[in-house]
């Protein structure tokens, strides 16, 4: 029987049941060792893990809201996704550059078939991606601190992108068979993620097209006022990446009604999960914002501790106890009936219209209550603490925003005198971070203003021994609370032999 018999009968013969499937099965498994070994990708992967590592061991982050947290698991594994797309497209680009293209006419795969072998290749790497995603949230969700509700559909955000940029390299390999497209399309995303909008942000529109929409906004929300479109964004990309893959391989000659089938119900998924998720904030969760923006009582849960009363949002019901460390700190040191005076600390935020609005809480005039945010940590306890000591001070937060002269002596020393390492706490609470001079204080409404000789005084008396100005703030303490006191009596009613310049005080 002559060669060329023997080639055409071999050509002939069917293939046993599940070869094809197992073939493509193996080939994924080759091409996905040698994706993951790749350069590029090892350098992401690298990358990915130092950050991860630099991010979660941040001492500022003690006191995560996981609503947040589930988002910020979704900028890291964008650069692994461009490293996927850069060498998935040189994946299939292989057998062109090295000229062995014509050899594969004797394998059992089609050309077909061999494409989604490639695009296949990528869901390993998409699962390490998820491991380091769910690594992050736990690593999160475990802190004592955490309070609020991660979104399983905002933690699939990283992996699907990694899916659907590799999906895009094998798609782009048989659209532009030429090695330069890819990296001029990993040159142009990287430009937009850094360079215009990373990661891109928006409430409604077109910028939920992106991989990763993320929120501009300062302060952490309530996850029922998010109103993100989380669920129909994960199938959108997941549609999306189908969708690349699959046209990929209808592009490779698989031609066939299930293929075609399939290339038509992804993209109406993909098509369903687009239009879905850019349509605008549901009513409902736009008048929750406001509610809870106007009239937070009605969305509060409130519980006594001590002699005061603490008004949270259901979600932050357990950091009650952190606020209320710092009035007990702050009281233990008033004199008077500031000592055992009821306070209403509640919980407040400015939703509004949108959640990337970051105006300041505007001072509340109702008699001893006090304003605390959302966020928690670093700068924002000293904030509080200057906005109890204010309050008991002054008596309700818009008389405290007035406050000049001497009281402000009074406040400040309150404020930081209980806390560990006062200093640093008074170079936090202060804009510029300076420990001199005039200076505006930070508050959860609107600041303070220190003078330079008020900042002399309060160091001064932070570097003596507390109890004795303890005991001369309590026996002096209706006027070191009177709107007449000047700083220079200030000064010399607790000891502090420093000279200070007039008040500046707006009338």
């Amino acid at each position: 029987m002559t060669a060329p018999v023997l080639e055409k009968e071999a050509q002939a013969a069917p293939a046993a049941p599940g070869t094809s499937t197992a073939a493509v099965r193996a080939l994924a498994l080759f091409e996905a060792r040698r994706l993951l070994l790749r350069l590029p990708v090892l350098l992401a992967l690298t990358g990915y893990t130092a950050w991860l590592v630099w991010h979660n061991l941040q001492p500022w982050d003690e006191f995560p809201v996981l609503q947040d947290a589930d988002r910020a698991t979704q900028g890291g594994p964008l650069f692994v996704a461009l490293a996927a797309l850069l060498c998935a497209n040189q994946a299939v680009l292989r057998s062109r550059r090295r000229d062995t293209e014509r050899h594969f006419a004797v394998l059992a795969l089609s050309p077909g078939q061999r494409t989604a072998a490639h695009a296949l290749s990528v869901v390993p790497l998409a699962l390490l991606v998820a491991v380091g995603v769910v690594a992050q949230f736990t690593w999160e969700a475990v802190k004592p601190g955490a309070v609020g509700h991660g979104s399983p559909a905002e933690l699939l955000v990283g992996p699907l992108t990694v899916l659907v940029f590799g999906a895009l390299g094998v798609l782009l390999a048989r659209l532009v068979p030429s090695g330069v497209a890819a990296p001029l399309l990993v040159v142009v995303f990287f430009l937009m993620f850094v360079g215009a909008a990373f990661p891109f942000g928006g409430e409604t529109g077109a910028a939920w097209l992106a991989p990763v929409v993320g929120t501009a906004g300062k302060h952490p929300f309530p996850s029922g006022l998010l109103g993100r479109p989380a669920a129909w964004h994960a199938l959108y990309l997941a549609g999306l990446a189908l969708t690349a893959a699959l046209l990929a391989v209808l592009l490779s000659g698989s031609r066939g009604r299930r293929v075609q089938a399939a290339v038509a119900a992804t993209l109406a998924v993909t098509v369903l999960g687009g239009a879905a998720q850019t349509r605008d904030v549901p009513g409902a969760t736009m008048a929750a914002r406001q509610r809870a923006s106007l009239t937070p009582e009605k969305e509060q849960t409130c519980q006594r501790r001590g002699t005061s009363e603490y008004c949270a949002f259901p979600e932050w019901a357990p950091r009650t106890a952190d606020w209320e460390r710092v009035v007990r700190g702050v009281q233990s040191l008033a004199g008077g009936s500031a000592q055992g005076q009821r306070l209403l600390v509640r919980q407040r935020l400015n939703a509004g219209y949108s959640l990337y609005e970051d105006s300041v809480l505007s001072p509340s005039a109702t008699p001893h209550q006090v304003t605390v945010g959302t966020a928690w940590g670093g700068n924002r306890v000293p904030e509080f603490s200057t906005a109890v000591a204010a309050v008991l001070v002054a008596g309700d937060e818009k008389a405290a925003a007035k406050l000049c002269g001497g009281r402000m002596v009074t406040v400040m020393w309150l404020s930081l005198a209980w806390q560990d390492d006062p200093e640093a706490q008074l170079r936090h609470v202060r804009l510029d971070d300076s420990l001199s001079g005039d200076a505006i204080v930070l508050s959860p409404t609107e600041p303070l203003s220190m003078t330079a000789g008020q900042t002399d005084v309060v160091r001064a008396l932070l570097d003596r021994p507390m109890p004795s100005v303890v005991g001369r703030v309590k026996a002096h303490w209706a006027e070191l609370t009177s709107p007449k006191l000047t700083t220079a009596r200030a000064a010399e009613l607790l000891g502090v032999p420093a000279k200070v310049g007039p008040d500046r005080c707006e009338a």
